[in-house]
Order: structure tokens, then C-alpha cells, then sequence
């Protein structure tokens, strides 16, 4: 730590994609400058979280790593720490664990994993060695935090931040132009969902299945599914079986992900898990009402009827006789969306921000990186 009591934090994202964990990162270092600590991020090079970052004034590290342990790429992250006299490095993917835990030998530096998903720790010798680094655990809910707990992380180990959005600054939609070039229709009704397509935890064919009940119940519908990954062709195929061609556009990754689901009637999440579900808190900020599986730590940010409507995971049924309510129910959406405003207040990336600090205190005061003079 520097004299001035201000903190010198290399934090790791080795992503190739820009999600939002990614968002997370780029707030969290902006925060912290704003408040006079010292931030690096070790990112990919030519990556939308390195630029969002360069723009912002945050410095930025690139770092390639050819697989998640690269001895070389840890030796230069290594360097980093050294060179920069760190007192934390904060990884915040599960690849950014390994190399992190790598690079920390022989240093001071102590170690701290920010988890997002909900999923399973491995159980392997390598897995336990690099989740037996760090000296802290963040996770972005109550139910990743069960997650850690059920793979052998003790409690005390363990502290639930949750994941913010910048309150201050709602986004604006997508205009009519934009919706039009997706083959979307402004003056319809329009479902939409921001989420990526990774298994085994997203769920993009319940999605469709609610819309196909949608349809089947004679509702007028069109919707948006925005997000990449593995389960494309999946849902590609299953969109043409149940005919849905004309109803559900496939955006693919797109920067404006947000803007568009700003300009939704409903905004839909359809998962078998989540962290948190921070698409979510988009659309409350945004002003469209949400509609959701109770998947993980959802219910931690959405109450069943008051902020929003949630239905049993993997329920194409009911997730589309939620929708339905929401566009046909005179008033529930705006109630829900006058809750949801207050509610998302709750999860301010300032709030993110001081919990981040103050585990980061934490850390420091049970032996935070002392550096010999050089």
C-alpha cells in the first residue's frame, strides 16, 4: 500500500468476449480510480474490455495466454506485480485463477477470486492447488456463495458482493431504425433476451418455448435473443422446428446488447443457473419489466410479483404465460417497473465498489504485501 493509504491492485481478465463479467471489471477499476487507488488490468490484447479501459484512463497490461497455464504468461504477470509493487491481484475469470496463483509465487502479493457463476468447482489435484491461493473469495451472490461452500471453500474464506449497475446513468433504447434492421417491427410487442449461449447453466430453448406458447396462445409477439456461444446451433435448429423463424431474430454478440433490451416491452431470462442475472438489473434501470426462470441467484435481485414475475426453471410454459400477463394485464407492468426502480437502487455499482474495498481492507489487515525497498 502506498503512503497515502491508497491501494495498488492488478486485477485479471483474460476473456476473449465481452460480457458481463467484463462490465464488472471495467466498472470496479473506474470506481476505484475515482476514489485515488491504483488499478492495472491485465486483459487481451484488441479486446472491447481493453479498450473500453484505454479510454477510460485505466491503464491496461495486454497479456495473451496460449491456455490457462501458461508458464510464460505467468512469469510476465509475475513481472507486473513486481513492477507495479502490488498489494492485491484480484483475478475475475476462472482461466485469470490459475495464472494468478502462478504468478504470486515468491511475492507478497496476497490473491482474491471474484466468482460469477454458480458452477461447481472441479475436483482435481490442479484445481484444488489454485483455489487453495487465494486469501479471499468475492461472490456476486448468496448462491454462488453456497456454490463455494458445497466445493470445499470454507465460510470464513468466502464474502458475498453483489454485482451493480451504474444507476446514475440509465440506458437510452435502441432506435426504430436499429429494430428494423433485425427485421423487428417497433410498433409490436417485443420479448427480448441478452444472455450468452453457454451450457450447461444458460437455457436459450426455454426462451423459445415460451415464445412458441406465446404464439400458440394466440398472443401477437416478436422477440430478440442477443448472445453467442456454443448453444447457437442448438437453438438455430430448435427456432426452425417449432417454425419460429419470422417470430425470434438471432442477434448473435452485439455491442448495443443493452440498448436493445432497453426497447423491449417484456425483458426475458431464461436460465438453469445464474451468479446473479445482471441483465436483469439492466432492464429494471431501464424501465422494462422483467420476466425470468428462478434460476440461482435471481431470486437474490428479482421478488417474485413485486419487482418482477418469475417461473420454475426450464417451464416454457409458464415463462411465456408470464409474459403474456405482463403485456396483456392492465397495469402490472407498470407496478412492476415503478418496484424495479427502486429496487435496482439496491445494486449501484457503488455499492460494488465500497463491498470490493472492503474486502480488500480485510485482506490487507491480515497481512497485505509488505515490498522490500528496491
Amino acid at each position: 500500500m502506498s503512503g497515502d493509504g491508497a491501494l495498488r491492485v492488478v486485477h485479471v481478465d483474460t476473456e476473449r468476449t465481452w460480457g458481463g463479467g467484463q462490465r464488472q471489471v471495467h466498472a470496479l477499476a473506474t470506481g476505484m480510480e475515482r476514489r485515488g487507488h491504483r488499478n492495472w488490468v491485465v486483459a487481451r490484447p484488441r479486446t472491447l474490455l481493453a479498450e473500453a479501459l484505454a479510454r477510460d484512463g485505466v491503464p491496461v497490461v495486454t497479456l495473451a495466454p496460449a491456455f490457462e497455464w501458461d508458464l510464460v504468461a505467468a512469469s510476465r504477470l509475475h513481472a507486473c506485480l513486481r513492477r507495479v509493487r502490488a498489494d492485491i491481484v484480484h483475478a475475475h475469470a476462472a482461466h485469470a485463477v490459475a495464472l494468478s496463483a502462478l504468478a504470486i509465487v515468491g511475492t507478497p502479493v496476497r490473491l482474491l477470486i471474484a466468482r460469477r457463476v454458480a458452477l461447481p468447482l472441479r475436483r482435481n489435484p490442479l484445481s484444488h492447488w489454485k483455489y487453495g491461493r487465494p486469501s479471499q473469495f468475492i461472490a456476486v451472490s448468496n448462491r454462488v456463495r453456497s456454490v463455494l461452500y458445497a466445493g470445499g471453500v470454507v465460510p470464513e474464506r468466502i464474502s458475498v458482493v453483489y454485482s451493480g449497475v451504474d444507476v446514475g446513468r440509465p440506458t437510452p433504447p435502441a432506435s426504430d431504425a436499429t429494430l428494423r434492421d433485425l427485421g423487428l417491427d417497433p410498433r409490436r410487442p417485443l420479448a427480448v433476451m441478452v444472455s450468452s449461449l453457454v451450457p450447461p447453466h444458460k437455457d436459450p430453448e426455454t426462451f423459445l418455448a415460451a415464445i412458441a406458447a406465446v404464439r400458440g396462445a394466440g398472443g401477437d409477439i416478436q422477440a430478440l435473443l442477443v448472445g453467442d456461444g456454443p448453444l447457437a446451433g442448438v437453438t438455430e435448429r430448435l427456432r426452425r422446428r417449432l417454425g419460429l423463424e419470422d417470430v425470434v431474430r438471432l442477434a448473435g454478440f452485439r455491442r448495443d446488447a443493452v440498448e436493445l433490451l432497453a426497447a423491449a416491452d417484456v425483458a426475458v431470462l431464461s436460465s438453469r443457473d445464474e451468479g446473479l442475472g445482471t441483465t436483469l438489473l439492466d432492464a429494471m434501470l431501464a424501465g422494462v419489466p422483467v420476466v425470468a426462470t428462478a434460476a440461482g441467484g435471481v431470486p437474490e435481485v428479482v421478488r417474485d410479483g413485486v419487482d418482477g414475475l418469475l417461473v420454475p426453471v426450464g417451464d416454457g410454459v409458464a415463462l411465456g404465460a408470464a409474459i403474456q400477463r405482463v403485456l396483456r394485464e392492465a397495469g402490472l407492468g407498470t407496478a412492476l417497473v415503478a418496484a424495479a426502480r427502486e429496487r435496482v437502487k439496491q445494486f449501484s455499482i457503488e455499492h460494488t465498489v465500497d463491498g470490493t474495498l472492503e474486502v480488500y481492507r480485510a485482506i490487507e489487515r491480515t497481512g497485505g504485501a509488505v515490498w522490500e525497498a528496491s
